[in-house]
């Protein structure tokens, strides 16, 4: 049976993820061969104090199509995303987080999105964030500043379910975004300058079973801000 896509690079940002990654590594790699002639998954360690980096170096060993990217200290979810996008080197590039909560079986969605319009890049929205109300009011606030400061317009600038082509990642300016949580706003405003064409579709999004996901750290939020207004004071 053809498969979907010739090509596709998925890589998967990683912290303190052990207890979710097992979960998450079958579910990619069942899914990326079933729709990929040739696929590679990355697993971007960012500095974790559990055995993320031994599990996912055991991955490795065990499947020739897996490479393992290590931070040895953490830097934030930006220089992982950084990390993921720079070091793939397949035509198109996938990433979903590495805590379970997307199911990547909806790649087929992705790429068919992909084919059908000609777009260079196809980004998720959630059809029912499984997160606490106090986060999607923070999103809200977030989106509505980045939309007045760069007239930035999707559904969810930070869904972490995207299909993205290498070039891109290729032609933009470099992303610079490393601590907070700026780095999608980042990408898309880059990609928006240069043109790139965006389509939107719905994911489905589930509840975190293990582990505690970081987006809502104080300090987060403040680099996030950092690097918002760094970036509206370049461009103005």
């Amino acid at each position: 049976m053809p498969k979907l896509i010739k090509e596709l690079s998925i890589f998967l940002p990683c912290y303190n993820e052990a207890e979710n990654l097992p979960k998450t590594v079958k579910n990619v790699t069942e899914n990326a061969a079933r729709v990929a002639e040739k696929w590679e998954l990355l697993l971007v360690n960012d500095g974790s104090k559990d055995n993320t980096l031994s599990l996912s170096e055991g991955f490795a060993a065990k499947n020739r199509h897996i490479r393992v990217i290590n931070h040895s200290v953490n830097r934030g979810y930006g220089a992982s995303l950084k990390s993921g996008l720079y070091h793939a080197k397949y035509a198109w590039i996938t990433f979903i987080d590495a805590d379970g909560q997307f199911d990547f079986a909806e790649i087929d969605t992705f790429i068919k999105t992909q084919q059908s319009t000609g777009v260079d890049l196809v980004i998720g929205y959630y059809r029912k964030r499984q997160v606490a109300f106090t986060r999607k009011l923070n999103t809200f606030a977030w989106q509505a500043v980045v939309f007045l400061l760069f007239g930035l317009h999707v559904r969810d600038i930070d869904c972490g379910f995207k299909l993205i082509s290498k070039e891109v990642i290729e032609k933009i300016p470099r992303l610079e975004s490393e601590r907070g949580a700026f780095i999608s706003s980042e990408f898309l405003i880059k990609a928006g300058k240069h043109h790139f064409k965006t389509v939107e579709i719905p994911v489905h999004h589930f509840p975190r079973r293990q582990g505690v996901g970081t987006g809502a750290n104080i300090d987060v939020i403040i680099k996030s801000f950092i690097d918002l207004f760094r970036l509206w004071k370049r461009l103005r």
